[in-house]
Order: C-alpha cells, then sequence, then structure tokens
C-alpha cells in the first residue's frame, strides 16, 4: 500500500561521465599492464540479461589496460553450445555498448575465443573471470588463447547471476529486495526445485548467493568522483525502478539527450515499486539497480530512495530544466495525484519517446514462457561447471 509507506531521505550517487577509466585496480590486487603503447585488452560473452556483475567484470577488465573491445556471441553461436538466450543479440548489443567502460564491440564474435580475430582487433591479451566456460562438448573455451600466454583473469563478481534473476523471475518471491518479506507463494511455486534443489545450488558460479552491497562498490561504479553540471549544462530528471537494466531503458536514456546534456536517474525503493508494480517487482533490489544505472555512460546522477512523487524540493536542489517519463502509463502518488503534478505545473515535464517498446515485463513474460527451456539451459551448464571442477 503506497499510502503507508515513508519515503527515505535522497541520496545521491555522482559520477564523471567523461572519464571512463575505473581509478584502481580492477580486482583486489591486480597490478594493471603497463607498456609504452596502448594496451588493448579483449573479453567476450554471452551478456544475457547484462547485469552489474557483467558491468563489473567490464570495468575490471578494462583497468588491466587502456582500451577495451568486446566480443559479444550471436543467438545461434549461445543456443548451440549453452541454451537459448533472453535477450535477442540486437538487445544485448545494445546494452554492453552503453556501459561506460566499453569502448568498442564486436557484434558476432565465435563462442570459442579466437588468437586471429584478437590480432584483427590488435588486442595484446584476453581476459574473463575466475568461473569456467565450457563449449557444447565440455571443453574450455579459452585454451588456445591460454596455450599462448595471453589469458589474464580477475575476480568473479559473486551474489549475481543471469541463472539467480531468471530464479527470481519464476520463483515470483520477494527475498531479493533490500527489507527481506517473508514470503508463502515462493515456498509453493513448482519452482522451488529450479532454485533450491539439484545441481543448480552446487556450483560457485552459476549458485545464487546473496548480494552483498558495499561503498567500494558504489564508489567503484561511479568512479569516485563528484562531478556537478557546469553552467550551460541542461539537467534531465529521469524517475522510475529502472528494473533488469535493458535496451529499452538505454532507447530512452539516449533520447533524454534530446532535452539536455545531464541525465539524474532517480531510483525508487524496493517497496514502492512493489506497491505500483505488484507481483515480484522489482526483480533486482535497490542496491543492484543503482549500480546497473551507474555503469551506464548515459547516466551522470543518481538519486538512491528518490520519492515516487517529484518535489519542487528536487527540482530546485538538481536544478532541473526537465523532468521526464517514458510511454508507460503512470499510477498516481499515495495521495492520488499525479506524481509528476508539480513538474507539470511549472512547464517543464516533457514524455519521451525512445522507440522502444521493450520493457521489464516483457523480459519476464520471455521467462515464463519458455521456462522448461531456461531451466534445461541452466541445469547443464551447472553440470559441465561441476564436471569440469573434478577434472
Amino acid at each position: 500500500n503506497l499510502e503507508k509507506m515513508a519515503y527515505p531521505r535522497n541520496l545521491t550517487i555522482s559520477l564523471n561521465s567523461e572519464d571512463k577509466r575505473p581509478p584502481d585496480a580492477p580486482s583486489e590486487d591486480q597490478p594493471k599492464a603497463k607498456k609504452d603503447h596502448k594496451v588493448r585488452v579483449w573479453v567476450d560473452g554471452c551478456f544475457d540479461m547484462a547485469h552489474f556483475g557483467h558491468a563489473n567484470a567490464l570495468r575490471q577488465a578494462k583497468g588491466l589496460g587502456d582500451y577495451l573491445v568486446v566480443g559479444i556471441h550471436s543467438d545461434e553461436d549461445i543456443s548451440f553450445h549453452k541454451g537459448p538466450p533472453v535477450m535477442k543479440e540486437q538487445e544485448r548489443y545494445k546494452v554492453i555498448k552503453s556501459i561506460k567502460w566499453v569502448d568498442e564491440i564486436v557484434e558476432g564474435a565465435p563462442y570459442v575465443t579466437q588468437l586471429d580475430l584478437m590480432d584483427k582487433y590488435n588486442c595484446d591479451f584476453c581476459a574473463h573471470g575466475d568461473d569456467i566456460t565450457t563449449t557444447a562438448d565440455g571443453s574450455n573455451s579459452y585454451q588456445a588463447v591460454m596455450d599462448a600466454g595471453r589469458f589474464k583473469i580477475f575476480n568473479r563478481t559473486r551474489g549475481v547471476s543471469t541463472t539467480d534473476l531468471v530464479g527470481r523471475m519464476l520463483l515470483m518471491t520477494k527475498s531479493h529486495f533490500v527489507q527481506t518479506q517473508d514470503d508463502e507463494d515462493g515456498l509453493k511455486s513448482p519452482m522451488k526445485k529450479f532454485a533450491n534443489e539439484g545441481p543448480i545450488s552446487k556450483s560457485p558460479y552459476t549458485g545464487m548467493y546473496k548480494f552483498l552491497p558495499t561503498s567500494k562498490r558504489i564508489i567503484q561504479f561511479s568512479d569516485g568522483m563528484d562531478k556537478e553540471p557546469k553552467s550551460g549544462d541542461k539537467v534531465v530528471y529521469a524517475t522510475g525502478d529502472f528494473d533488469l537494466f535493458h535496451a529499452g531503458h538505454v532507447d530512452f536514456l539516449q533520447a533524454c539527450f534530446e532535452l539536455g546534456n545531464y541525465i539524474i536517474v532517480g531510483l525508487h525503493e524496493d517497496q514502492v515499486v512493489n506497491a505500483y508494480k505488484g507481483g515480484n517487482f522489482p526483480i533486482m533490489n535497490l542496491h543492484e539497480r543503482v549500480l546497473g544505472a551507474l555503469a551506464c555512460k548515459y547516466v551522470s546522477d543518481v538519486v538512491i530512495g528518490a520519492p515516487y512523487k517529484v518535489t519542487d524540493e528536487q527540482i530546485d536542489y538538481f536544478k532541473v530544466d526537465f523532468v521526464v517519463h517514458g510511454k508507460t502509463p503512470v499510477k498516481p502518488a499515495p495521495d492520488g495525484s499525479d506524481p509528476y503534478e508539480i513538474p507539470k505545473k511549472r512547464g517543464i515535464f516533457r514524455t519521451v519517446d525512445s522507440g522502444n517498446s521493450l520493457t521489464t515485463n516483457d523480459i519476464v513474460l520471455r521467462i515464463i514462457e519458455n521456462r522448461l527451456k531456461f531451466e534445461e539451459r541452466n541445469k547443464k551448464k551447472e553440470s559441465k561447471e561441476i564436471q569440469k571442477m573434478k577434472e
């Protein structure tokens, strides 16, 4: 019930959208590669339902060099080696291209990393997390690169995986919220086995873990810098849940640049999102959604726990020129009023058409409609990883 909710004080994080380099070493103690020439790093992957774990991998990889080239596998290749992807290849290309640590993408990169392709893009070495990636026959996708001595490892981000996100959507639980709630429905779900039993719970790579947010991670994603709008900048404020940060969000934020060049994203608290969307939304909790927004190169500032109703105080404090919303329906505020009533009265509200109809709901429907396929895909992936660990 929105009427019973008290909104938290706003917390903001700023980042320098012009400086795409992370301020520190990518993983715990890995030194940055040092060469006289510009060090080019190759990373490849599926990047299905790209989340902050993927973004952190790219952040760490970029920290190993100066220029990051990301190869993204095609739908056909992914389907052959591990099962159907949730997101279409054009959607995956768009999201990865929007991540601020990425300098260049290669569409349709082969599933098995090839030295000649790395050479074509003048990459010194390939970087990957410390998890296991195997082909359809169970062999190491990076063996050739390892044998050539052109492979570097960074730490995989614990606490999130595509498997975990799929499980949340199928289970319809709320335990991932910042404030954990009891959930009887989740325990009765026929998909309980998917998340808690069988091989899914055994692999340290695709198993489900509780994400533990830290100030260090937020600072890493915000580049550790406070950057205020410069004189002459046009400030655009976009508020919402930005759940499962996807290609629709990317197109929306790009469209916002037609109105201004400093984009502030206001993220609603989990219970607020759940009140106006219902079910087990948001799929990603507030901390996870913050990192997703911070990773996007089009975002200049993030308001954590933004009020559902836009206020005069917000507009004045952030010196907002335009308040925007997409073409999705808007639910009334707790008092029954229009949450955009104030910016509309001030004549600064704008509806932004991204030209992309993709929503978080659409992604959830894809998962539900293909439940058995995704369940089988994840079990096969898990089994291959466990077998590889035993070798």
